[in-house]
C-alpha cells in the first residue's frame, strides 16, 4: 500500500510525511476515523514507507523489495494482531496450541489485501466467524510482547499494526500498557480503530492520535471515475450516497441498482398508498437479503431524509441529488412530510439500522419501520 494509492487526503499524508522527515514520529499512534476511512491504508502506507529502500520526499517507490513484500504484508518485521474467536478462561493457556490448527494470519493478510476498507463486520463474514464472540486475549498479547522482544530481522523498524484494538480484552490491553508506553529501540505501536471512544483511557493517553477524517464526495467520485469502475454519472450517485464511506461507495458499486434511491422512492409509494400486501411482500425480499444490503437500504433512507428536511427549510442549495432523484425529493417534501415528519423518519432509519447492527430480525424491522413511514403519509 502506498499514499498514492489512497484518494485524497493530503493533510494527513503530509502530516506523516512530515513526521518522518523531521524525525518526529511517535513510538504509539493511534490511526481513528469512521467507518470507511483511510485509517487502516494510511497505517500500511507509513509502514510501507518506512520500509521503502528508496523512498522519495512523497512516497515509497513501490518497486524495491521491501514494497513488493509489503504488497503482500510478509516483511518479517511487520507484525498483526486483530480480534479473533474468544475462548473461555481455562482454554486461555491452550491458545497457542489452537491458533496453530487454523492460520489467521493467512486469512488476515488476504482479507486486507482484497478488502482494504473493509469493518469488522466484514472480518466476521470473511472468517466464517457469525454469532461468535471475538477479543484480543491474554494470550495473544503475550505473543505481541514476545514478538518486539527479539531483535529486528533486517535492521530496521518493528511495526506492531493493531487493528481494533476495542476488541482488546481488559487483561490484554493491561498486558500491553508498559510496552506501549516504553517499547524497544525502534519500535513502532499502530493501533487502527473507527471506535477510539471504547478504548481504555490508559491505552489512548500513550498513544498520538491521527484523525482520519470521512473522504469528500469528490474524492471518492473522482477515485471511482480514475479507476474505471463507473461512468462519472454513477459514481457522482454512488458518492452521494455512500457520505464520505468508500467501503460503503464499494457496495453501491457492486449492488447499485439495488441500493439506488429508486427503491426508496417505490418504498414510499408503497406507504403513500397504503399497499400492505406488496409492503409485506417487500419485507420478505428484504429479509432474504444479505446484511450488508439490508444496511445500505437503510443508509440511502437516511439519505433521501436528509434531503428532504433540506428541501422544507428552502435550503436547496445544499442538496446531493439530481435528476430524477431531486424530482422526487421535491414532490414528497411539504406536501407529503413535513419537517416534523422528516425528524421522526431519521429517527426510526437510524433505529432500524442500530437494530440491523445487532442482529435483529429484517423482516420485523423492515415491517415496523414500514408502518412507521405509512403512518406519517397523509390519509387519503
Amino acid at each position: 500500500m502506498q499514499f498514492a494509492d489512497i484518494p485524497g487526503l493530503p493533510e494527513t499524508k503530509e502530516k506523516l510525511l512530515n513526521a518522518v522527515k523531521f524525525n518526529h514520529l511517535a513510538h504509539a499512534l493511534l490511526f481513528h476515523g469512521p467507518e470507511g476511512s483511510a485509517n487502516l491504508t494510511l497505517a500500511l502506507a507509513l509502514a510501507t514507507y518506512l520500509y521503502c529502500e528508496n523512498r522519495t520526499e512523497s512516497d515509497s517507490c513501490g518497486t524495491c523489495s521491501a514494497c513488493q513484500r509489503m504488497k503482500k504484508l510478509i516483511l518479517p518485521d511487520l507484525n498483526f494482531a486483530f480480534p479473533v474467536v474468544a475462548t473461555s478462561k481455562d482454554e486461555d493457556s491452550k491458545d497457542d496450541e489452537k491458533e496453530d490448527k487454523v492460520d489467521h494470519l493467512a486469512n488476515w493478510r488476504k482479507f486486507v489485501t482484497e478488502l482494504p476498507y473493509g469493518n469488522v463486520h466484514d472480518f466476521i463474514y470473511f472468517n466464517g466467524f457469525e454469532k461468535k464472540q471475538l477479543n484480543i486475549s491474554k494470550a495473544a498479547a503475550r505473543k505481541i510482547i514476545q514478538a518486539l522482544s527479539l531483535m529486528s530481522f533486517e535492521g530496521g523498524h518493528k511495526i506492531m499494526l493493531l487493528w481494533s484494538p476495542e476488541y482488546l480484552h481488559p487483561s490484554a490491553a493491561n498486558a500491553l500498557l508498559k510496552i506501549i508506553e516504553e517499547p524497544p529501540a525502534k519500535t513502532i505501536f499502530m493501533l487502527v480503530t473507527s471506535q477510539p471512544d471504547q478504548l481504555l483511557t490508559t491505552i489512548l493517553s500513550r498513544t498520538q492520535k491521527i484523525m482520519v477524517r470521512a473522504f469528500s464526495d469528490e474524492e471518492i467520485r473522482t477515485h471511482l471515475v480514475n479507476q474505471g469502475m463507473c461512468d462519472a454519472k454513477a459514481a457522482e450517485q454512488i458518492a452521494i450516497l455512500a457520505d464520505g464511506n468508500l467501503r460503503e461507495a464499494y457496495r453501491l458499486l457492486e449492488n447499485e441498482e439495488d441500493l439506488s434511491v429508486r427503491q426508496i422512492r417505490d418504498w414510499f409509494r408503497l406507504c403513500v398508498t397504503k399497499n400492505l400486501k406488496d409492503i409485506f411482500a417487500m419485507a420478505d425480499d428484504f429479509h432474504k437479503s444479505d446484511k450488508e444490503a439490508q444496511k445500505s437500504l437503510m443508509m440511502a433512507g437516511l439519505q433521501v431524509t436528509r434531503e428532504i428536511m433540506l428541501k422544507n427549510l428552502e435550503l436547496d442549495a445544499l442538496l446531493r441529488t439530481t435528476d430524477e432523484d431531486r424530482i422526487f425529493i421535491e414532490k414528497i417534501s411539504n406536501k407529503i412530510l413535513t419537517e416534523e415528519h422528516a425528524v421522526k423518519m431519521y429517527e426510526a432509519f437510524n433505529q432500524a439500522h442500530y437494530h440491523l447492527e445487532r442482529n435483529g430480525n429484517a423482516k420485523m424491522i423492515f415491517t415496523d419501520l414500514s408502518m412507521e413511514i405509512l403512518l406519517m403519509m397523509p390519509k387519503n
